[in-house]
């Protein structure tokens, strides 16, 4: 038994929690598992993925910027 000194979360078993696994119904376990394969994508790869798609949103917004510049000077 523990000690009432001890704080609530080590009264807590957590040797075997993985996660929304065990919540979700069967019948979602399909989409839950899209989402798990996006999670696991971002957590591998995030920094990687944000940068590029960082970069990808500065060229169109660019690019975008130059066609009304031009559009406008123009007439």
């Amino acid at each position: 038994m523990s000690s009432p000194d001890e704080p609530p979360e080590e009264m807590v078993d957590t040797e075997d929690v993985s996660g929304l696994d065990e919540l979700v119904p069967p019948r979602l376990m399909p989409i839950w598992s899209r989402v798990r394969l996006i999670q696991d994508f971002r957590g591998a790869h995030g920094r990687t993925y944000v940068k590029v798609m960082e970069a990808i949103i500065a060229v169109v917004l660019t690019v975008g910027y130059v066609y009304w510049l031009s559009l406008y000077l123009a007439a």
